[in-house]
């Protein structure tokens, strides 16, 4: 699967009191069939009464995937998981550049891009894949509206623009380059499929192969003024064949750490 190709094998359903016009609309946005029109769809992009969620239609029993940011996960994280004694906090370095402004690179769902907002950031997420899109950006609709003030704040430090990484890292003019990116590829598991979350994998079906990480790594490396920030598996390789300058590690996932160009990275040695 390219990277921005959609399978044929997802269609755009919804409640029985959605507008048929606004399915419509979503459906042609994204170049899909309604359900009605392939009832026999292996996924489905579901708009819901509360939300936009992306579900498995032949396996009902599997949690639909959506974003949230006033509950679950991202509730727990934003109290819990980011603050600025955590491995996360220390890799994109916010003792040394509080209220930074990051560029999430390979957004996804989120879930990186609010706690750095939870901990002051300006975070521009940037999100090739359509279908993901959509579901950040109704995510992060609902947490405009929510009635959690403190959500409502974070939220407003996120700014969504939907376009590829490399592509918006190209045109952006000195002036524009933020302190920091932040790059976390979806790359092949080592581990065997039944290891991974049934949500998780027919996410991956969806999204695909993030097969050019290593050619957005040395874009972002000519662009960020402070520090690259690549998530990876603990023990998986680096993105390419440049030096890592350090590295955070915990009990499942590494922070690759690249310095930025005000510390000459376009000069740093390539390892062997």
């Amino acid at each position: 699967m390219s990277i921005n190709e959609i399978p044929p094998q997802l269609a755009v359903s919804g409640h029985e009191h959605c507008s048929l016009a606004e399915l419509s609309q979503l459906a042609k946005l994204l170049n899909l069939p309604l359900h009605a029109d392939k009832p026999k769809a292996h996924y489905l992009l579901h708009q819901s009464i509360s939300r936009l969620e992306l579900l498995n239609a032949n396996e009902p029993s599997v949690k639909a995937i959506f974003v949230d940011f006033e509950a679950g996960k991202n509730h727990h994280r934003r109290l819990y998981g980011g603050g600025k004694g955590k491995d996360f906090s220390k890799a994109l370095g916010l003792q040394k550049f509080p209220g930074a402004t990051i560029i999430d690179a390979t957004a996804g769902l989120g879930g990186d891009a609010f706690v750095m907002a939870a901990l002051g950031c300006e975070v521009t997420l940037l999100e090739r894949n359509p279908v993901v899109q959509q579901l950040l950006s109704d995510g992060l609709a609902r947490a405009d509206s929510s009635d959690d003030k403190d959500v409502q704040a974070i939220a407003s430090k996120m700014r969504l623009v939907q376009q590829n990484a490399t592509d918006y890292l190209d045109k952006l003019e000195a002036d524009e380059y933020p302190q920091l990116i932040y790059l976390d590829p979806m790359f092949p598991s080592r581990e065997k499929t039944a290891l991974v979350k049934k949500e998780m994998r027919f996410f991956h079906d969806i999204v695909g192969k993030d097969e050019d990480s290593a050619e957005l790594l040395e874009t972002a490396l000519t662009r960020s003024v402070e520090r690259v920030i690549v998530k990876r598996p603990l023990r998986a390789e680096t993105l390419n064949s440049r030096k890592v300058d350090f590295e955070i590690r915990g009990k499942t996932v590494r922070y690759d750490v690249y310095l930025g160009i005000r510390h000459s990275a376009n000069h740093r040695p390539i390892t062997n």
